[in-house]
């Protein structure tokens, strides 16, 4: 018989554990958790056009077609102060739902150390932000040269950019991992992730992706999975970074995409995911020309299709 003391001091140690209990007494099959909880990206509504869709409307959509959870795209807000933050959090949980990441860009590309400190304060006040929401994890991104005109020309090359003259790629990954270190201790005290995206520049690839969370080496720094980012040999690229993922963003196209479309396989890439035992968030960046209200619910049919193994 257990005593209250015993009870209180062993049930962190227990919950810690419990991921790895094969079996709990009294479980059945109506008390297993079936499917990965299905989140949708704000820039679903909006797209980066000129007038931006406020993130109350899309909680208030997201919450109408079914999604589990809400992931905020942070140049979106309108509004960061207290009271408005506040009610983003009331509506979400008033809805049933959670915020589970908030999306940020940032850029440590560049050998002007003065341009690294600057885009470190952004994304530590990213991190401050994330915690005043109650978000776990924020995406990050290594940044890109900005050798390109635009993002139009990065998209029609593919995603590559030359270097700036006089440097090249493997320059910069020492920027890259050292701005992260600094940015780490405010990511644990806070308790937010940060989740490094196969989002162009030195994550373009998986060995560049890995090779800065290999050397980072922090358990506050891992990767978020976006399936629409490698352009060629997607699913053998996704497989690479599935051991450090703790955060997917899956793509779909209806109506054709705005830079390019990927004809992805989701029954594929949902076995890659029970496979890997990923029991994380899957959120939608629906990234197509179709009308959101009709094309991101049949997107989020297709995910919990798909997403729907038991865990």
């Amino acid at each position: 018989m257990l005593t209250r003391r015993d009870f209180l001091g062993g049930t962190a140690a227990g919950l810690c554990t419990a991921a790895a209990l094969p079996v709990y007494a009294g479980s059945t099959e109506k008390t297993k958790r079936k499917g990965l909880p299905i989140a949708v990206s704000t820039y679903s509504f909006w797209h980066f056009e000129e007038k931006k869709t406020p993130i109350e409307t899309c909680i208030t959509q997201a919450a109408e077609m079914g999604f589990d959870a809400v992931e905020i795209l942070e140049v979106q807000m309108t509004k960061t102060d207290k009271p408005s933050l506040a009610n983003i959090k009331r509506q979400t949980f008033q809805a049933g739902m959670s915020l589970c990441s908030l999306s940020t860009h940032q850029g440590f590309v560049r050998p002007d150390a003065e341009y690294r400190k600057e885009n470190i304060a952004k994304t530590i006040a990213s991190i401050e932000l994330a915690y005043e929401l109650g978000i776990p994890i924020i995406r990050v991104n290594t940044g890109r040269w900005g050798t390109s005109k635009n993002f139009d020309e990065l998209m029609k090359n593919r995603g590559i950019e030359p270097p700036l003259p006089g440097y090249k790629d493997e320059d910069a990954f020492p920027w890259v991992i050292e701005s992260f270190e600094k940015i780490l201790p405010t990511a644990e005290k806070c308790g937010v992730l940060l989740g490094l995206e196969n989002h162009w520049g030195l994550a373009r690839e998986p060995e560049g992706l890995l090779k800065i969370i290999n050397a980072v080496n922090s358990p506050w720094l891992r990767a978020t999975m976006d399936t629409g980012n490698f352009l060629e040999n997607p699913y053998e690229k996704l497989e690479k970074i599935m051991p450090p993922t703790v955060f997917v963003q899956a793509k779909t196209y209806h109506g054709g995409g705005v830079w390019y479309t990927l004809d992805l396989d989701y029954a594929r890439i949902g076995e890659m995911l029970r496979k890997h035992k990923y029991r994380g968030f899957v959120s939608l960046e629906f990234e197509g020309k179709a009308d959101p209200k009709i094309a991101v619910p049949k997107s989020l049919a297709v995910l919990r299709e798909h997403c729907w193994y038991e865990i």
